[in-house]
């Protein structure tokens, strides 16, 4: 049954490029399939089985299911020598390593043998699974995942006191840096942070400690590991796309209403392009605004026709609009004056700018509010947001709802505000769980606000006719989601993790989630449903730290 739902998923793909190109569509077996087992399980569900064709930039991927047998659809493989990789955690690919497809496909028998290295197939959330301690200390470690693994962390040999510096040493680089790529702030704020208070960071330190490599050369606690997708969760067929550069950092990712993907780059003056159908990824520059800074941007976003694509600078302090069209970068730096060394461009929403003529922004250093007067190129500083009790609400996320008013997601907390245009006030709604920390999210056809619960580990939705905030917990511990994007009528909401290398779908009629694990490790920031080009919804998400973005195709 599955290797039936697999074919007519990509018949109907297959038949309207076909059609397109007016030939007739014919049926034909699966491109590649086969068997997977090991030693020690005759028949392996859940192994992630990855192809990809020599001097290919994209890879595909498909999951075997409960009797151990995968299949790659006819119209997925074309002919040619395909290198082989699989994902099962425990395991490596004993073989074959490769596979020659034909014009009528191909046969193979995936063979794998026991990992004799563990540790370098952990995801972050294993690691934090397997090590004994505390959550509220483990917690600590959440923001690290941003520029690295925390296999770094567990296989090292610091001690509590060379801990202590690496975290204040850790504090001075810009978001955007990589071990490979490390990017130091300049002094202020951001680039001079007070010292972590000791006592504050003194028990993670203590702890991780205890638990890494600097008492022992082994350690004294089992690794554990997540359970392989198995049931619905196999499903799936993913598509990965390499980006030209890679190095590069595909933080937000976006489709339009052509198919064209666009991405920014977290960690460089770039942002990119890439068509699905040729699998060509092309960079465009970004100009410099201030050569000293660290380099790249976060947010990106259509405007309300698409005629232009948006970007938030971080460091560089403005906001870039690309034409969609023609591909040309316009600049809008932000006053000289309003300026210091830790001004920070995070956001920017122009989705609804046609209401009223604003593009939203923020700078992050004080949490101020800009907004972009259109017609006269033009920021305004409205300043932060403060509730009914005059306490200031310190936004990261920063979606507008039909109106153009603007949400704020405070990333540090636990509320939620919603600022009028018109009138500046801003309504305050906390979050029902502690510790929930709202990141980021976006506006559902009804005008509902959903977003990701980056502490709480899971999916939040706001309704603003009855201020009531709903939760839905992801199943899997240490999801850590950064972003959550619904379907246009909210029947299905996604989001995926900087954590575990899951995305989860949320069926709202049912309260139903699903998760998907990706076909390797994947930094996941922003997340995108692209609808109306397949019988199912599609995801998309960028791999921030692998330099590539992915197409996730669920087939039920």
């Amino acid at each position: 049954m599955r290797s039936r739902n697999l074919w007519l998923l990509t018949s109907v793909s297959a038949a309207a490029f076909l059609l397109q190109d007016g030939l007739p569509t014919i049926a034909r077996a699966d491109a590649l399939s086969g068997q997977v087992s090991s030693a020690e399980e005759s028949t392996m569900e859940g192994v992630i089985i990855s192809a990809k064709k020599e001097g290919s930039t994209v890879a595909v991927s498909v999951v075997s299911d409960d009797k151990g047998h995968f299949s790659f659809p006819d119209g997925r493989l074309e002919p040619g020598k395909y290198t082989i990789a699989i994902r099962a955690v425990g395991y490596n690919l004993d073989g074959p390593k490769s596979v020659d497809v034909g014009a009528g496909g191909a046969k193979a028998d995936i063979k794998l043998t026991k990992t004799k290295n563990l540790t370098n197939q952990l995801t972050n959330a294993e690691w934090l699974i397997s090590a004994p301690g505390q959550d509220k200390v483990k917690v600590n470690l959440l923001g690290c995942t941003s520029c690295h693994t925390y296999q770094r962390i567990f296989t090292s040999t610091h001690d509590a006191d060379e801990f202590l510096q690496i975290f204040k040493r850790m504090g001075t680089y810009s978001p955007g840096s990589t071990p490979n790529h490390p990017q130091p702030l300049l002094p202020g704020p951001r680039g001079e942070r007070a010292p972590i208070a000791q006592k504050e960071m003194q028990p993670t330190a203590d702890w991780l400690a205890k638990v890494n490599l600097s008492q022992t050369e082994t350690r004294d606690y089992p690794l554990k590991t997540l359970p392989r997708p198995k049931g619905r969760s196999t499903h799936v067929i993913y598509t990965e796309y390499d980006l030209p550069r890679k190095e590069a950092q595909p933080h937000d990712v976006i489709v339009d209403k052509d198919g064209i993907v666009w991405y920014s780059d977290f960690a460089a003056q770039f942002a990119g392009y890439l068509d699905p159908k040729t699998g060509k990824a092309t960079d465009i520059p970004i100009p410099v605004l201030k050569p000293e800074q660290p380099k790249g941007n976060l947010e990106i976003e259509f405007d309300s026709d698409q005629k232009g694509v948006w970007l938030a600078l971080m460091y560089q302090a403005g906001l870039a609009r690309i034409d969609r069209a023609t591909k040309e970068v316009k600049m809008y730096p932000f006053p000289k004056e309003w300026q210091s060394n830790s001004t920070q461009a995070s956001m920017v929403s122009p989705q609804y700018s046609s209401v009223d003529g604003k593009v939203w922004t923020n700078n992050q250093e004080y949490h101020d509010m800009y907004r972009l007067d259109l017609a006269s190129g033009k920021f305004e500083n409205v300043g932060p947001s403060k509730g009914p009790d005059g306490k200031q609400i310190p936004a990261y996320g920063m979606p507008p709802n039909h109106e153009n008013d603007v949400y704020q997601l405070e990333f540090g907390g636990t509320r939620i505000g919603l600022r009028d245009a018109k009138t500046g006030t801003t309504m305050i709604y906390p979050t029902p769980m502690p510790s929930s920390r709202p990141r980021r999210g976006q506006v559902d056809g009804q005008n509902r606000l959903w977003f990701a619960e980056y502490e709480g580990n899971a999916f939040g939705m706001f309704d603003p006719k009855t201020a009531k905030i709903t939760e839905y917990p992801l199943p899997t511990k240490w999801g850590n989601p950064y972003d959550v994007v619904p379907t246009k009528d909210a029947a299905e909401v996604w989001t995926g993790s900087m954590s575990n290398d899951l995305v989860a779908r949320l069926e709202t009629k049912t309260g139903t989630v699903t998760e998907y694990l990706m076909p390797r490790p994947t930094n996941i920031r922003r997340v995108w449903v692209q609808e109306g080009v397949a019988p199912r919804p599609i995801l998309w998400v960028g791999s921030n730290h692998g330099g590539s973005i992915i197409k996730v195709e669920t087939l039920d």
